[in-house]
């Protein structure tokens, strides 16, 4: 079959999990049943082993599209010929209230023109392809899978139920069938192990699914408050961010993939399917601006739980797994391929155990920006949080992995520096905000230390920019949080000097690159592509800096690299292609802040936030 380049997909989910949906038909990638659940379906890792669940339209020399139907994330793809028309609706039900998810996948078939044969083929491969199964056939039209061993495979037996009849090949299912114009066929995957029936069963219950499924995103993104430009851009990340959203725990993934390579043929193919506080805490901050309150308020919940569980000793982690556990060991699937031969495909992620000094600033950031625009914080969660921000005071000199989770020796970061005084002022601003007792007048004196710290370590009279480490001059583009956090102000001119030596050795063409490495082509980076959020930073930082025209160029420019659904990779690569994890929190966040800020400039130069922000 191949590999389909990442910008080829599009994602549906029913916030447990999600899936991959090619253009061409077939959902190469979904855990099952949640995020961080084994693989049932991995092809897009190996085209071989991995498992698809491919639905193709017998059309020669068919052009195929995809798009979602406006305001949700149900997703259509769609095959045009001369020989007719063939469409493939696809979408995951959402519980509407408490109680078990059934988890069903449902695939609804429709010829719009013409006559059309198709080829079903559902290959589930249980434990990450490692789990052998079988396969029983109960009707004509229903298939169990079961896997051999069900605790390895973390997966309960899958039924496929189908409205046309099902043959068996060795220990897949195929249908073979046509459709008139006009004509439907739909197939379901469900868990059969997940203690409720699903209710999509026959023609008249797929049409019902798809209405309440459709009312749902729709009822949905009707909240957003959102009213600037790029309007649809703006929807369509924040429903790319709630898709990441996992009900049962009110944390987020960071993106719902694993083992997707930054670089083609490279090592570093990481396991996102974690809540790192980072990501999370950014897209916090999006979803306020949003107005999406209750989302903000059940990630707050979980936060509140991972600091009463934190030992006032230890720092925080980096990353949790959905439900607050805190082991997340990291191993190697030596039997995958890769996609596209880029190996090792990893699972789990070693950064749990990194110590990384910007998780406290994402931290307290947070829960000051929910404590300002969303409910304010209880006793006893400040509490908890006092002795965090000591420990902050006490340690925030102390070398560390730094905020891209280098596997590498910890050294001095600005990331680490900026952040620890974001964790710092944030609690002060709490404290005299809602009274709260504290040793406030302590953390002034440490903020102010830092800050004299990083303007005497970290900047480059050589470079006139903050640099990386001051070890180094290399240029981070972690920099371009300064002004975002309010550590500097997005018009002094040792902010504006960095900005343009930025400009200068890691934008190309408006996109922007992590970092200066050793290896440089034309003083830019020359083994990994373009950093999307860095971009949408770059974006926000000019429209700060009152360069508004400038900040819309660049920004409609990053705008055109999304694939043709919207959505964005971690990383572009050379050829603009899309790499990494698919699709990540973090960029659709950073897209949503640019969007937001620079929105508000055009319609207001001077910059000033509604009052009742």
């Amino acid at each position: 079959m191949g590999y389909q380049p990442i910008e080829d997909y599009g994602v549906i989910g029913d916030l447990h999990t999600a899936a991959l949906v090619g253009r061409d038909g077939s959902i190469d990638f979904l855990c099952f049943p949640h995020f961080d659940s084994p693989s049932l379906f991995a092809a897009l890792l190996d085209d071989r082993k991995g498992g698809r669940f491919r639905i193709s339209p017998c059309l020669e020399a068919a052009t195929r599209k995809q798009l979602y139907l406006p305001d949700t994330n149900v997703l259509l793809t769609r095959s045009f010929s001369a020989g007719g028309i063939a469409e493939v609706t696809d979408f995951m039900t959402v519980e509407e209230g408490p109680g078990t998810h059934a988890h069903d996948l449902v695939r609804q078939v429709k010829t719009v023109r013409g006559n059309v044969r198709y080829r079903m083929t559902c290959s589930p491969r249980f434990g990450y392809g490692r789990v052998p199964h079988r396969v029983a056939q109960d009707q004509e039209t229903s298939v169990v899978f079961v896997p051999d061993d069900p605790k390895a495979a973390a997966t309960g037996p899958v039924r496929l139920r189908s409205s046309v009849p099902l043959t068996l090949a060795g220990g897949d299912a195929a249908a073979d069938f046509e459709l008139s114009a006009g004509e439907t066929a739909f197939f379901t995957l469900e868990d059969v192990g997940a203690g409720r029936a699903s209710r999509v069963t026959d023609e008249e219950h797929v049409g019902a699914a798809f209405d309440q499924t459709v009312e749902f995103w729709r009822r949905w993104i009707r909240r957003s408050r959102y009213t600037g430009p790029w309007r649809e851009m703006v929807h369509r990340s924040a429903l790319a961010l709630k898709l990441l959203f996992s009900r049962p725990h009110g944390s987020l993934v960071a993106a719902p993939t694993f083992g997707l390579p930054e670089e083609l043929g490279g090592a570093l193919n990481w396991d996102y399917r974690y809540t790192w506080l980072r990501d999370a805490s950014y897209t916090l901050y999006t979803l306020l601006l949003l107005g999406y309150s209750d989302e903000a308020s059940r990630f707050m919940s979980w936060l509140e739980d991972r600091c009463m569980e934190l030992d006032p000793a230890e720092p925080l982690q980096v990353l949790y797994g959905l439900d607050g556990s805190r082991e997340i060991k990291e191993r190697v699937l030596d039997h995958f391929e890769g996609y596209r031969g880029s190996r090792p495909v990893r699972v789990g992620n070693a950064a749990y155990d990194q110590l990384q000094l910007d998780v406290f600033g994402e931290l307290v950031d947070a829960i000051y920006l929910v404590d300002r625009y969303g409910e304010p914080i209880h006793h006893d969660l400040w509490t908890h949080l006092v002795p965090i921000v000591d420990w902050v005071a006490e340690n925030w000199e102390r070398p560390d992995h730094g905020f891209w989770e280098l596997r590498e020796a910890r050294h001095e970061n600005l990331s680490g520096r900026i952040m620890s005084w974001v964790a710092l002022d944030r609690a002060i601003r709490l404290a005299r905000r809602r009274s709260f007792p504290a040793s406030v007048d302590r953390w002034r004196a440490t903020r102010d230390r830092i800050y004299q710290n990083v303007f005497s370590r970290f900047w480059s009279e050589e470079k006139q920019a903050f640099v990386q480490r001051p070890d180094n001059d290399r240029l981070d583009a972690f920099a371009l949080v300064m002004p975002l956090t309010k550590f500097i102000s997005p018009t002094d001119p040792r902010w504006l000097s960095t900005l343009h030596a930025i400009e200068r050795e890691l934008v190309d063409d408006s996109l922007v690159f992590r970092f200066e490495t050793e290896s440089t082509a034309g003083g830019l980076p020359s083994t990994e592509g373009t950093f999307t959020m860095c971009s949408f930073w770059y974006v926000e930082c000019l429209s700060r800096a009152r360069e508004v025209e400038k900040a819309r160029f660049c920004f409609e420019k990053a705008l055109g690299y999304a694939n043709h659904l919207g959505l964005y990779s971690a990383e572009l690569g050379p050829g603009g292609e899309h790499l990494g994890n698919f699709p990540p929190a973090f960029t659709h966040s950073a897209l949503i802040s640019a969007a937001y800020d620079l929105g508000r400039r055009l319609s207001d130069p001077t910059g000033r936030r509604p009052r009742r922000e």
